[in-house]
């Protein structure tokens, strides 16, 4: 697939977010917004939430270049990415499939997204909310095998996939500053066929997106050694790219 210039922020709320309020608009084509991160900066392209999202936390009015992504658009789009099961519940990777779907950048760069809590103080920007991504959920097992199929994914775009944070993340991209980006490894997608053969197998596929309907019918030792999977494949890309 061609690449196209676009370079991608997505912002989550994670407390350290609020940095990005001050940071140079430049270095990015869109700013995705998750959930309350529209708070952050008023300039986003891009809100995108989930179904259950308070309607009291959302937008009131909207410029003419900004736009709200809803389970509508995201859903389908995940879907061609091999649904929910395989790609992670939890918005920040839902985010991330969509925009590979529908802006096809070269560059995705998260912040406020690292899927790591405090345990004491404000879990998000706005205060204490949900910490979503670690909660009981059968497609979220493995937040860094998520990580790297995504990844690898987005390798398959010719798109480059960093995090602007430092620290501890749940995210296996490498850490960079916006102006270093182009930095970042471009993954192999060499060790990504025996996961992909591995999913077609199990044929964990629920079209509507409500994979929880469903949970009964998937085991988590198989979902867990498709993880195991894709760690592997995001390690042997590392591994191509320092040979």
């Amino acid at each position: 697939m061609p690449q196209t210039p676009n370079k991608v922020l997505i912002l989550g709320s994670a407390p350290s977010a609020v940095a990005a309020r001050d940071w140079d608009r430049t270095p990015f084509t869109h700013i995705v917004a998750i959930n309350n991160a529209w708070r952050i900066r008023p300039d986003w392209d891009i809100l995108i939430h989930p179904e259950d999202f308070p309607p009291e936390n959302r937008p009131t009015t909207l410029t003419k270049d900004q736009r709200i992504v809803t389970a509508e658009d995201y859903v389908p789009r995940q879907n061609a990415y091999g649904g929910f099961v395989y790609a992670g519940g939890t918005m920040a990777f839902t985010a991330g499939y969509w925009a590979l779907s529908a802006l096809k950048p070269s560059m995705i760069a998260y912040f406020g997204c690292d899927m790591v809590y405090p345990g004491s103080g404000k879990t998000h920007f706005y205060g204490n909310g949900t910490a979503d991504p670690l909660r009981a959920d059968i497609s979220l097992r493995s937040l860094e095998a998520k990580s790297a199929r995504l990844g690898v994914f987005a390798a398959a775009q010719g798109c480059r996939m960093v995090r602007l944070s430092e620290g501890e993340s749940r995210l296996l991209y490498p850490s960079l500053r916006a102006s270093r980006m182009e930095d970042a490894p471009m993954p192999s997608t060499v060790g990504a066929h025996d996961a992909l053969e591995a999913e077609v197998r199990l044929g964990y596929y629920v079209p509507s997106g409500r994979y929880w309907e469903s949970e009964q019918h998937f085991d988590p030792d198989e979902l867990d050694a498709v993880d195991r999977l894709w760690i592997s494949a995001y390690q042997i890309a590392q591994m191509d790219r320092v040979a």
